[in-house]
């Protein structure tokens, strides 16, 4: 069985790379040196080349701030090439798992996300990810468009290596303390793509439609910190204080959802993946990064 896997050096792309995938099971990931998803005839020519059993889609344009003035490139990699790929999938009867974000929101909600609530993107990148959704949905009916939030890994940048850059750098650190969401590990969300994908490859009933993953429990980017650097100082990094403020007082380009909690409940209902506590997947990233938790 070949899974095809786009967008293999990002975080969730590496993590599903080295996932342990069962026996006769074997990942193709391009770079996209080797293949342009924004090209029609070269996604066409890819999936002639060998019979996948199923294809997943990580690869975006996820410089969120960057997106505002990057349009039409935002765009092109979140919206023509999910519409591209849904449509060859299609032909070729292959099913597509697509991942997208929390930004498809526009944070005013209570309580966590569901996946069936109104989208409402403030953001160019979460308009333009909130259009791949559409482009999956209508192109292809054999789809799982997995959205996820606050994704953290020890691979490319991320929340978790910048906290751990900073907090060696600095003496104190300030964070905003008005957006809350869920961590999420690339590792768990990349096992919970290989799950669907193996499922929807090998089952015609396999649910589809549009799920969220993320790990379970909820916080805001401060407290998220407070729990990176207070994990780092217990094997041996160094601990400095953490002031909360305002989004106010960090204004960036595109505007951030005050809440991105989603609820992962479809995807256990669908599926029967439960996602673990953000807490212990924050612990096993640290491990990779800083080192064993040092005894005393």
């Amino acid at each position: 069985m070949d899974i095809l896997i786009l967008g293999g050096a990002g975080q969730v792309g590496t993590e599903l790379q080295a996932f342990p995938w069962p026996e006769g099971v074997r990942v193709h990931a391009p770079d996209r040196q080797s293949l342009d998803i924004t090209d029609e005839a070269a996604v066409a020519a890819a999936l002639d080349a060998r019979t996948y059993a199923a294809v997943i889609n990580t690869a975006a344009y996820t410089a969120v701030d960057k997106a505002e003035s990057e349009v039409a490139a935002a765009w092109r990699l979140n919206a023509l090439a999910p519409a591209i790929l849904a449509a060859e999938t299609k032909r070729l009867a292959i099913p597509l798992v697509h991942v997208s974000t929390d930004y498809v929101f526009d944070g005013s909600g209570e309580g966590f996300y569901a996946p069936d609530a109104p989208v409402n993107p403030q953001s160019v990148y979460g308009a333009s990810k909130a259009a791949g959704e559409m482009a999956v949905r209508s192109g292809n009916p054999r789809h799982a468009i997995v959205r996820t939030a606050w994704v953290v890994s020890p691979h490319r940048g991320n929340f978790v290596k910048t906290m751990l850059r900073l907090s060696g750098e600095r003496d104190r650190l300030t964070v905003v303390e008005d957006q809350h969401g869920c961590p999420t590990s690339a590792a768990d969300l990349a096992r919970a793509l290989a799950a669907i994908a193996l499922r929807l490859a090998g089952d015609g009933a396999a649910p589809t439609g549009t799920f969220h993953c993320v790990n379970d429990g909820a916080t805001t980017w401060c407290d998220f910190a407070r729990a990176i650097v207070a994990g780092s100082a217990r094997r041996g990094g160094r601990s400095v204080p953490i002031e909360g403020i305002p989004s106010s007082a960090y204004p960036t380009p595109a505007r951030r959802p005050v809440n991105s909690r989603l609820s992962s409940q479809s995807l256990t209902d669908a599926y029967g993946l439960a996602p673990r506590s953000w807490e212990p997947a924050l612990d096993d990233i640290l491990d990779r990064l800083v080192g064993p938790v040092r005894s005393h």
